[in-house]
């Protein structure tokens, strides 16, 4: 027994509660090294003759990686207060671990267990519910319709006559995305991610001037209220993009700190190292990555926090906004990010609040500051088996098990799961233009679990290499349009919104990562229902053998809503080459 790969804390992912009632536990082993854990658990105060009484609970195995196995645990204490330990068993040797080590027997000693000290309702975490059962669309609003060519910037040019470059302006606005919202009703879409649409100096408008204005080449806030009411009027969630780590040049207190320097009321607005303020050969105060253009705001500042929660509460107050993503989130201070969840959210407690971090973010998870970030994890593990076909499907399980572990459940079922954005190359070109590839892709994105987006113009097969690649403008020429690829996401969706278990109702397990050379396979089950995913990630046919008993259980085929019929001399299924295949059982 290797104990030094033995690893549990008592919070975060490893020790949480899920609902008022009910904690979930997992302690992490070496992998193919423990046979059994078993989880001994009590009452901190239940004591007998001198002694602490504990109960014993067999955990699951609820996964593995490339390193370690994952055990799992459901308990209800019955007055939410818990300690607790395992009894780790390899076969030949049972051990016990505890808060204070690892010892030959149990010890009757709440002194040596781990402490869930009480399941407090208001340290749950909680996402808001509709969240869950959302799929996402990313508009780009310069690049997806120009619908009012009367507030086109200077120098405006024809709808996709040229490829985007980071100066060239197309008019995109707010009256085009309204006559386009059929397009998104008909794909099945329930919530608008935009990014910024603020006023701004840029056509991408991450270059914030003011932050209470719409930009002019989008419309005005009556054109914006328009807007959010025709998307709620369809069921449309809405979600702006919020960015408070850093401003634009142009933005006013900058300005006023160029001009007057140390003088000006908003020198500490920023972080300046030195006055004069200069931007050339580099840049004198810190920005957001090395862009002088882009000045780093000083959160810690008050006037600027109050400044920006202002702007946080404004938008949801006055124009009932569903959601704000906030862009490099992860260099703003926690402390910012707890108020404005407690401002926004006592507006309007549903407000889906989301973070742009790109690694392990659990710091930011905890029920206190958001409630889901961007999932780039798996946004890599999805892109490095389907598109650039450089690791096996059994790499591909193991890292996707270590990706569902860094969090607790509750925070996967929001999850913001991408394959692309503006920030990187099109799906459909890093699938070096191969469509069944990609739709494997979001095969495997709209039913797993989440929260699914969809980056404009996928749907319909568009392609872009990394940024403004990828910004090219929507293509709205039918003729030109992937019309099948549009059908296969459009059904994708309807399945997931009829099918609650693909909708983050009960467990995700994937099967075992060297159960199968070809495919990938996973369940989603709620104990009375199991719906069976397997996608054969290879150009050549397969044969999949289901590993568990089924022969007292209807099965559908989820696709094509009809009985599955097993051969009885053959029961494997058989799959084509980049094919796949959903079973309801």
């Amino acid at each position: 027994m290797l104990n030094e790969a033995v690893y549990h804390r008592p919070k975060d992912n490893y020790a949480y509660a899920c609902t008022e009632s009910e904690l979930h536990i997992m302690i992490r082993t070496k992998k193919n090294d423990i046979e059994q854990v078993n989880l001994l658990h009590g009452d901190p105060f239940d004591w007998a003759d001198g002694k602490w009484l504990f109960q014993s609970k067999p955990m699951i195995l609820k996964g593995s990686d490339s390193l370690f196995d994952y055990w799992f645990a459901e308990i209800s204490p019955p007055y939410r207060r818990l300690r607790y330990g395992f009894i780790l068993e390899d076969g030949g040797e049972s051990v016990f671990y505890g808060e204070k080590g690892f010892f030959e027997e149990p010890i009757h000693d709440t002194g040596y267990y781990f402490c869930f000290p009480f399941l407090n309702k208001a340290d749950i975490f909680k996402a808001p519910e509709w969240v869950k059962e959302t799929v996402w669309y990313q508009i780009f609003p310069e690049r997806f319709a120009n619908g009012d060519p009367s507030i086109n910037p200077e120098g405006t040019l024809p709808w996709g006559s040229t490829d985007p470059t980071p100066e060239n302006f197309f008019g995109g606005d707010f009256e085009g995305v309204i006559s386009h919202l059929d397009h998104l009703n008909e794909l099945g879409i329930t919530g608008i991610y935009f990014t910024p649409i603020f006023k701004a100096f840029s056509n991408h408008k991450y270059d914030t001037i003011d932050y209470m204005e719409i930009d002019p080449q989008f419309g005005d806030k009556k054109t914006f209220k328009k807007l959010i009411d025709a998307c709620h009027e369809r069921g449309i969630k809405v979600m702006l993009d919020a960015v408070f780590n850093h401003s634009g040049y142009y933005f006013p207190p900058f300005q006023d700190v160029l001009e007057k320097g140390e003088a000006s009321d908003y020198k500490d607005w920023f972080h300046i190292h030195e006055f004069p303020v200069q931007t050339e050969p580099k840049a004198n105060y810190d920005t957001f990555a090395f862009t002088p253009f882009m000045p780093k705001l000083n959160t810690e500042n008050q006037a600027v926090k109050e400044y920006l929660l202002e702007v946080g509460r404004y938008w949801v107050r006055e124009f009932d906004i569903d959601g704000w993503r906030l862009d490099v989130a992860n260099e703003v201070d926690h402390a910012f990010w707890r108020d404005f969840r407690k401002e926004v959210k006592a507006i309007k407690p549903d407000l889906y609040i989301l973070g742009e971090i790109w690694h392990d973010s659990m710091p930011w998870l905890r029920g206190d500051q958001f409630d889901a970030v961007m999932n780039y994890p798996f946004t890599t593990n999805v892109l490095n088996l389907f598109a650039k076909q450089s690791i096996t499907p059994a790499e591909f399980t193991e890292n996707m098990v270590s990706v569902m572990n860094m969090y607790p459940k509750p925070v996967n079922e929001a999850a913001f799961n991408l394959v692309d954005s503006h920030d990187t190359p099109r799906i459909l070109t890093e699938c070096s233009g191969d469509v069944m590839r990609m739709k494997q892709v979001y095969t495997f994105m709209l039913t797993f679990e989440g929260t699914p987006c969809i980056y404009y113009g996928d749907e319909i097969g568009m392609t872009g290499v990394h940024d403004p690649g990828c910004r090219k403008c929507m293509e709205w020429d039918s003729e030109k349009q992937d019309r099948d690829l549009f059908s296969h996401i459009q059904k994708l969706i309807k399945i997931r919104c009829s099918q609650p278990l693909l909708a983050n109702e009960g467990t995700l397990s994937f099967l075992p990562a060297d159960y199968h050379k070809q495919c990938i396979a996973y369940t989603r089950s709620n104990g009375s229902e199991t719906i069976l995913v397997i996608l054969n990630t290879s150009d050549s046919e397969a044969a999949f053998t289901i590993p568990f008993d089924f022969t007292d259980k209807s099965v559908t085929d989820v696709w094509d809503g009809k009985p599955y019929e097993f051969n009885e001399k053959d029961p494997s299924i058989k799959l084509d080459g980049y094919s796949f295949r959903i079973l309801k059982f």
